[in-house]
């Protein structure tokens, strides 16, 4: 995968997890974009879940990580966007399908399910996972709507 600047979005359950993932991307020397939130104030998963989607829209990053309570919420605002293609992992192998065979361009990881060493594993085969192409490609052709 070509990393650009990572995207980064949490609600209040993802924060903690999030700022791992940003110490992660520093010894990594990844650069990333956070589009909130920064706190674990109570607030809108989809606010930040669309910020993010439309910074991968509009080229200002690639990919995305996107991380909530359980993942799910993040996952179903990011999917909204025509362009937008999350994929919910709590373990490496659902990280490394994602991208091989769904070139997933956004990661969501659940805040309350996994630990920052778990995490770790599954950014490292998201991040290093080439999209497989082949027979995969029509089937990524047929997601969107319009």
């Amino acid at each position: 995968m070509e990393i650009k600047t990572v995207g980064l979005a949490s609600d209040h359950a993802g924060f903690k997890l999030k700022q791992f993932v940003k110490q992660y991307l520093d010894a990594k020397h990844i650069p990333y974009k956070d589009y909130g939130t920064y706190s674990e104030e109570s607030c809108n998963y989809a606010d930040f879940g669309h910020a993010l989607a439309r910074g991968i829209e509009n080229g200002e990053v690639y990919p995305g990580i996107g991380i909530c309570g359980s993942g799910e919420g993040m996952a179903m605002t990011l999917n909204k966007h025509q362009s937008i293609r999350a994929g919910l992992a709590w373990i490496p192998e659902i990280a490394h399908l994602i991208r091989q065979h769904n070139d997933a361009n956004v990661l969501v990881m659940p805040g309350r399910f996994i630990d920052n060493e778990m995490a770790a594993k599954i950014m490292d085969e998201f991040l290093t996972t080439d999209f497989e192409g082949g027979r995969h490609l029509a089937r990524i052709k047929a997601i969107p709507v319009a």
